[in-house]
């Protein structure tokens, strides 16, 4: 694929579970997107804020399941998760990015949740 097209899925697919969503795109290129990445990698300003330094980490989504894919015009889709979470848009290249970078972008997020003392699970209620 060269730079100048567009990543242009053919499929996508909600697992059984709903715990994974995958998008395979044209070319073949194939992601197993977990619902804990996509919700803590949420494209909206809830979790990016309106400048890198506004960005929030959101810890305790292991358990999130996506309750439903809505498409938005033929560019994106919208999540909606059992936390009740719904405003990110998810576009093509942005989720495309999100397959690619995997490794990269859940490690920053370990890490980021490691340094502020925050944990993956949410938390116990007693």
């Amino acid at each position: 694929m060269d730079g100048t097209q567009r990543p242009w899925p053919t499929e996508l697919r909600l697992a059984k579970d709903k715990k994974s969503l995958v998008v395979t795109f044209e070319g073949g290129e194939s992601f197993a997107l977990v619902a804990e990445y996509l919700r803590v990698t949420s494209p909206s300003a809830e979790v990016q804020g309106h400048s890198p330094s506004e960005r929030k980490t959101v810890p305790g989504k292991r358990n999130v399941a996506i309750l439903e894919v809505q498409q938005v015009g033929n560019y994106a889709v919208r999540l909606v998760f059992d936390d009740m979470h719904s405003t990110g848009i998810y576009s093509w290249d942005y989720l495309c990015e999100l397959g690619r970078a995997h490794k990269r972008i859940w490690q920053e997020y370990v890490d980021d949740l490691a340094s502020k003392n925050l944990s993956r699970d949410p938390p116990m209620r007693h």
